[in-house]
This record gives structure tokens, C-alpha cells and sequence, in this order.
């Protein structure tokens, strides 16, 4: 952590620089003295800072409470107001102590997402004017109805008609300093952050301009304006005390509680999103950082400090500058209780267009082009709530356009519920189709004509599974209507009704099912080869695309301890790859499996698969090859260089695999894709695996009499295929 101390105390510095300007305009916006902006920006770092686990927020002045606050000073009159603010910092404690910082979980992330990209809108708006040298609205008014009775853009347009050209020439280069600083690798590098080259050359031009360019030379008003001069002759000179007389006043507690919601509501969101800016990754503790707002808020609020919230446009002008600990944010509160006592004249000389300058170069980080291609990529879901979090933001304030960016994704929740309560699957299961309805995960009152609908499109005589295991809540409405649907209407219509996960919802429910998703003695008797193989057919298509059948394997092992009737014996590698019954998705009891390596017809393979023909009364053997097959590789290349795997390997019954193989393969075209490149020696090796199928089963049609017996007579079947590993298909036709 040492290791960082340098850069972060650097981070802390810039973060001051940028900071002072937003604490008395955020005083100023609020109506309250710039005292009391930089007394809780003083308190926000140095406080909050030390109790806060975040490494990356930085605290002060909050300037979405602009209105409130203003609007509070007016109704209580200051001194009461502070009395209100130490309120909320111990309701925040209490917050923190209940541990509701959990509910920073529920913002989406495209609401966290747009709150960001906002912010840095609202940068490059607020800011283009004072890098123009048009400075009549306050620094830290963030919202778009302005104190002054204007607005974002009426401050946009009026700076067309009052270009200040000192200003504008210090603003424009700080802009090329910092874009370029970026741009050099070797300055990239360097401990020393832009920013704060930034001000120091913004300082310079100034004082550079004031001597030997009086045409250029800036106004009081486009400077940095500390109060000077600040004395600690008295503590009432700087400090106001809450007024605890004002304690029987409802007003106060009202608005105690609205500063510490709101607070905590802006605090949860900018922590949430400063965390997605980390380059670390770290989570802050949220009710931590809720007892650490509270405590700071107290604090503020007893020596005449303004309310306290994390601050996103600091965090990420820390984050920017290379801070990575709460040093950086300590260091900049230490900086501010300092500088503004000991050096007020000198912080006086900055220029406020190369702090817009610092502060444009952070809007636009915070909202660029990949963030919107991402959030384009994620679908109208995510875009829209994004967009519409930006917009709102940027045309209200921060919480009242989180709430509407909130308030639309939780629409496209409710509309995609309301749209889509279910989704239906029609299954093959060996006992006949069953249509599979999907229950969502919320499903309401708004739902009942969606599923009415469903429930009268179930055609007559047809088995439907109604599945709850995904779904958290069913509202009461829709629970009375499955039992209605249930005992009254499916009956009347030869529908049955299985049921799936309700055991949660209904008082005394339990998992009803009324299909055979395994096979019995009764359902293997109906059946053909033929309707074996269809069987095998479906289910691997349904493996290939994803929409395997939804199994109860506990009720399967139960229903065939006492005994199996596989549908049919499959010989396959035993290469990891190609498990038999997920590749067909059957379930347990519906196939017998002979694996050995390279699919090889040996003696004891033979008595298996003769075991399963004539005492398991399986109607298909198929042999399966697979492509990318060791085994096969393997004799390839041992038929290729004519040696025995004896030799090549030191293995003592190897050549009793290869050599089956080995009939397969043809030794001139071997050597020929040995020789050639990878993609010709895997292109054979797979020819040979195909081949070695078909041998397999002429094989085992030659030397097992049983078998051809049981062919002849068509209660038996026997079948090749090939799987593809990459692909997850069988090929019946290739064989």
C-alpha cells in the first residue's frame, strides 16, 4: 500500500484543486456562507475519509442537495438547519447499523451505468462556459434549473456573446496540455499527473497576461475566491453552531429525514458507480460507508459545515489522477483546512478555465463511445433505461433522474413479465409429448390474461407440466386459477395437469407428476427399432441446440432401483467427450453403455452387447465413433511409421485396440496426411474412425450369431453413427 502513497498524495492534491471551486459554489447554490461549503469539504475528506473502507470515494459538499438545502435555510434559517443536519448524520449512523446499505444492490446497472455517463455530460456542459471565461453561474450547481433563475443551456448560449479571451486561450491550452500529456507515452508514465500541470501552467498565464498583456488579463471573477482573509482569532468567527432550541420544531426533524434519505440514496449510488470506475475492482462496504457519512455529517453539522455525501466528480477526478487509498481523500480535506487558512491569496490566482479544462477531460472519460456501443449491444432492455438515466439526469438533477432512469427499467421488468409470464416447450418423452409451460420468475395479477390464454391453446387430450422451480413469487390470483385449471377445466377436456416446484406456493402442494419421464417394461414394448433410433434422433438435436428435456433424476433412480428396461446398448469410446446419455439426452435406465477405447468390437464387448440384445431386450445397438478420436489417432500414426504400439509406447495390450483399428486403415494415405498439415492428419484420422464403425458392425454381425439372429427377425437393430466433439451432433448417415 506504501507503494502508492506517492501518487495518492499527488491524486489528494489535484482533487483539492478541483475541489475548492465546487465547495463554495455548492455553498453559494445552497444559499448558505462559502464558509460552510469548505467546512464540509474539510470534514468530507478528512473525517469521512478515515472512517470510509472505500479506497476511491472522496466526500463534501453534496451538490444534488443544492435545492433541499436552499429550500431548508429559507424555512428553519441556518444555525436550525445545522441542528437538522446533525439529525441526519445520526440517522445515517442508524442506517449503516441496520445494515441498509444492501440497497445499493437494487440499482441496474444500466441506471449506474447512465448516472456516470450523465455526470460526465453534465462536466462538459456545466464547465464549457467557465472554460469560455463566462463565469456567472455558480461552480457545483450540477443541476439544470440553476439558482439564478437560468439553465444549462441558456448559460450555453450566453457564453457565445461573453468570451473572456484570457480565460479562453488559458482554458484551451490547459484543454491541449491535458489531451497531449495523455498522448506521449513517457508523460503518460510520469508520477506527475497532468492536472496538476494543468493548474500550475493555468497560474502562470495568468500571472503572465496580468503583467505584460493588461488586454488579457483576468477579472477577480474568473479566479479561484477563497474568503480572505479566515482568522481562528474567535471560534464563532468561522464556525456556526446548531441551534438546540430549535429541537421542539417539526420542521427540523422533517428535514432531518429528507437530508439523511437523500443523502444516503446520492452516497449509495455514487459509491456503486465510482466502484465500476476502480481499476481495482473493489467493493466498498456500503453500510460502512453509511456509518461514515453519518459520523461526517454530524460532524459537519455541529461546527456549520453544509451536508455531506459522496461526491462523483471528485472520486473520479481522484481515480483519474492515479489515487488508489483514502489517503488521497484524507490528504485533500488536510489540503483545504491548510491552504485555505495559510495561503488563501496564492489558491486566488488560479484560473477557473483551467480547472473547467480538468474537469471537461473527466466528462470525457466518464462518457465515450465504447460505453455506448456496450449498452447498444445489450439490447433496448439495457440502451433505453441507459439512455433515459442520462437524459433525466442531465434535464432535472442527479435523484430525480436516477429515480425516472429506476422507474423505466423497473417498466421493462414489469412489461416483460407481463408479456412473457411463461414459455412452452413441447417434449418428446419416451411415454408420449408432454408441453412443458415455464413459469417466470414473477408471476402477478398483471399475468392472468396472458396465462388464461395460454391454458385455452393447450389442445385437447394433451399432458402439460406446469414448472414453478424458477419462480419466486406467484401472486394468489393466479394460484386460485391453476387449481381452478387444475381439478375443474383440464378434466373436462382429457388435459393432465403435472405439477413442478409449487411446494413453496401452495399450502400443502406437492410435485405432481403423471408422465413417465423414464421407461418401463410397458413403454419399451410398444416401441420399434426404428422408434428407438427416432427416439435417440430428437434427443441429441435437442443436445446440439440447448433445449434438453427437464428430468426429476431423484424420481428416476427411485422408479428403476427395482429394476431396468433400457431401450438400447450403445458402444462408444470412452473418450471424456462423449458421454452417451447427454449426448442423446435420455435419462437414467434408458441406455446400456460398452465403452472402450476406439469403439473395438473385442470378445468381452461382444458378450455385452450380447447380453444386452438377447437378456436386457434392448431393441438398437449402435456403435458410435467420434471424431478427434485418440485411439484412432493413435493407430494412424502407428500404420504410418509400421511400428506396434508395443514398441512406441511400452504399453503390453495397446496393440490389442490399434490392430482393430488398424483394418481401417489404408497405409499410403496415412503416411500421405502424416506428411501433410495438421488439418489433412486430422481430416484421416477421422475418415478412419468413420470406417472403423462400420467394421465394428460387420464384426459384430460376423462373429455374434445371437445378434444376427435377433436382426433377422427385426427385433434387433444395428446401427452406426459418428459424433462430432465440436459440433455435438450425430451423424446417422455418414456411416
Amino acid at each position: 500500500m506504501t507503494k502508492t502513497f506517492p501518487r495518492d498524495y499527488i491524486a489528494g492534491l489535484v482533487v483539492f484543486l478541483v475541489a475548492l471551486p465546487l465547495c463554495l459554489g455548492v455553498a453559494l447554490a445552497s444559499k448558505a456562507s462559502p464558509m460552510s461549503g469548505l467546512i464540509a469539504g474539510i470534514v468530507g475528506g478528512v473525517v469521512v475519509g478515515l472512517l470510509s473502507k472505500s479506497g476511491s470515494s472522496v466526500s463534501g459538499p453534496a451538490a444534488g442537495l443544492t435545492a433541499v438545502v436552499a429550500t431548508q435555510i429559507d424555512s428553519l434559517g441556518f444555525n436550525a438547519f445545522l441542528l437538522a443536519v446533525v439529525l441526519a448524520g445520526v440517522l445515517q449512523i442508524g442506517f449503516g447499523l441496520f445494515r441498509l446499505g444492501f440497497l445499493s444492490g437494487f440499482f441496474p446497472n444500466c441506471v449506474i451505468k447512465g448516472l456516470l455517463a450523465a455526470i460526465g455530460v453534465i462536466l462538459i456542459l456545466k464547465q464549457f462556459p467557465h472554460l469560455f471565461g463566462h463565469d456567472a453561474d455558480e461552480e457545483g450547481d450540477m443541476a439544470f434549473q440553476q439558482s439564478d433563475g437560468k439553465n444549462t443551456f441558456t448559460e450555453l448560449i450566453e457564453t457565445a456573446f461573453d468570451i473572456d479571451v484570457g480565460a479562453t486561450v488559458i482554458g484551451l491550452a490547459s484543454l491541449l496540455v491535458l489531451v497531449g500529456w495523455g498522448r506521449v507515452k513517457s508523460l503518460k508514465s510520469s508520477p506527475i499527473p497532468a492536472p496538476l500541470v494543468v493548474v500550475i501552467f493555468g497560474a502562470g498565464l495568468a500571472a503572465l497576461f496580468a503583467n505584460f498583456v493588461p488586454a488579457w488579463a483576468l477579472a477577480a471573477k474568473h479566479l479561484v475566491a477563497i474568503p480572505v482573509p479566515v482568522t481562528f482569532s474567535g471560534p464563532t468567527s468561522v464556525f456556526q453552531f446548531p441551534d438546540f432550541t430549535a429541537m421542539g420544531n417539526s420542521k427540523v426533524y422533517l428535514a432531518a429525514v429528507t437530508v439523511a434519505i437523500v443523502a444516503s440514496l446520492e452516497t449509495l449510488l455514487n459509491v456503486e458507480a465510482v466502484d465500476k470506475l476502480d481499476p481495482l475492482k473493489r467493493n466498498t462496504p456500503t453500510s460502512r460507508e453509511l456509518i461514515a457519512q453519518g459520523v461526517g455529517n454530524v460532524t459537519s453539522g455541529l461546527i456549520g459545515g453544509l451536508p455531506i455525501t459522496s461526491v462523483i466528480v471528485r472520486s473520479s477526478v481522484n481515480l483519474n489522477a492515479g489515487g488508489r487509498t483514502k489517503v488521497s481523500a484524507v490528504f485533500h480535506g488536510i489540503l483545504l483546512a491548510v491552504c485555505v487558512v495559510a495561503v488563501p491569496g496564492l489558491l486566488n490566482r488560479i484560473p477557473l478555465s483551467c480547472l473547467a479544462a480538468i474537469l471537461i477531460v473527466t466528462g470525457l472519460k466518464l462518457v465515450n463511445w465504447n460505453l455506448l456501443k456496450q449498452m447498444w449491444s445489450l439490447g433496448w432492455t439495457q440502451f433505453l433505461p441507459f439512455v433515459v438515466t442520462v437524459v433525466a439526469i442531465v434535464m432535472t438533477d442527479l435523484l430525480i433522474g436516477i429515480l425516472i432512469g429506476l422507474g423505466v427499467s423497473i417498466a421493462f421488468i414489469l412489461a416483460s413479465n407481463f408479456r412473457r409470464p411463461l414459455w412452452r416447450v413441447l417434449e418428446k418423452h419416451v411415454g408420449g409429448d408432454v408441453l412443458h409451460i415455464h413459469l417466470a420468475n414473477q408471476v402477478s395479477f398483471l399475468n392472468r390474461g396472458a396465462l388464461t390464454k395460454a391454458f385455452e391453446g393447450i389442445p385437447d387430450g394433451q399432458h402439460v407440466l406446469l414448472d414453478a422451480r424458477e419462480t419466486e413469487y406467484i401472486d394468489p390470483d393466479i394460484l386460485e386459477m391453476i387449481r381452478e385449471f387444475e381439478q375443474d377445466r383440464a378434466p373436462a377436456r382429457n388435459i393432465r395437469v403435472s405439477l413442478l416446484g409449487f411446494r413453496s406456493h401452495y399450502e400443502q402442494g406437492e410435485d405432481k407428476i403423471l408422465y413417465a419421464d423414464f421407461t418401463s417394461r410397458e413403454l419399451r414394448d410398444t416401441l420399434t427399432p426404428a422408434g428407438v433410433l427416432q427416439i435417440l434422433r430428437e434427443g441429441n438435436e435437442r443436445f446440439a441446440t440447448g433445449t434438453r428435456l427437464s428430468r426429476d433424476l431423484s424420481r428416476q433412480m427411485a422408479a428403476t432401483a427395482a429394476g431396468q428396461y433400457p431401450l438400447a446398448a450403445i458402444l462408444s469410446c470412452i473418450d471424456s467427450r462423449a458421454p452417451a446419455e447427454l449426448i442423446f439426452d435420455v435419462g437414467l435406465g434408458d441406455l446400456l453403455n460398452a465403452r472402450i477405447a476406439g469403439n473395438v468390437a473385442k470378445e468381452k464387448v461382444l458378450g455385452s452387447l450380447e447380453y444386452a440384445a438377447a437378456v436386457a431386450g434392448v431393441k438398437l445397438l449402435l456403435v458410435m465413433g467420434h471424431t478427434k478420436c485418440g485411439a484412432v489417432t493413435a493407430a494412424v500414426e502407428f500404420a504410418a511409421k509400421g511400428v506396434r504400439a508395443v514398441d512406441a509406447t511400452a504399453c503390453d495390450h495397446l496393440d490389442a485396440l490399434t490392430d482393430e483399428i488398424r483394418k481401417s486403415v489404408d497405409v499410403a494415405a496415412a503416411r500421405a496426411a502424416l506428411d501433410g498439415p495438421p488439418e489433412a492428419k486430422s481430416a484421416y484420422a477421422d475418415e478412419v474412425a468413420r470406417r472403423n464403425v462400420r467394421a465394428v458392425i460387420d464384426t459384430i454381425l460376423a462373429r455374434s450369431s445371437c445378434i444376427r439372429h435377433l436382426v433377422d427377425s427385426g427385433a434387433v437393430e444395428v446401427v452406426g453413427c459418428l459424433y462430432d466433439v465440436s459440433t455435438g451432433k450425430v451423424a446417422f448417415d455418414v456411416v
